[in-house]
């Protein structure tokens, strides 16, 4: 991969960039999990069971919601949109900005 250089650009490409990489994360992740389910399921096959039956029977777990928000200095931060606001949201909103710029 090609080194960057973080000094030459501006506030609002290195929030793209972050944006972007946040982004990317998040798909390696949910491909990475895609690909686990896939090779779990094989396995149970293999065995004569379906993956939900040995995972807990026939409930389907309730899926978290995805999170739709996210603090632009700390990635790790979410927010789904949902409950209470977080701290970092809120301050935020009363410094001006809109959830359109915490929008993932």
């Amino acid at each position: 991969m090609a080194k960057l250089n973080l000094d030459k650009l501006s506030v609002d490409e290195l929030q793209q960039l972050q944006k972007d990489a946040a982004k990317a994360i998040a798909n390696y992740e949910e491909r990475k999990r895609t690909e686990a389910l896939a090779e779990l399921e094989k396995v149970a096959q293999k065995h004569g069971y379906k993956l939900a039956d040995l995972a807990g029977g026939k409930k389907a777990a309730k899926a978290a919601s995805p999170a739709k928000y996210r603090h632009p200095e700390n990635p790790a931060l979410t927010w789904t949109g949902r409950g209470r606001q977080p701290k970092w949201i809120k301050e935020g909103l009363e410094a001006g900005k809109s959830l359109d710029d915490f929008a993932i």
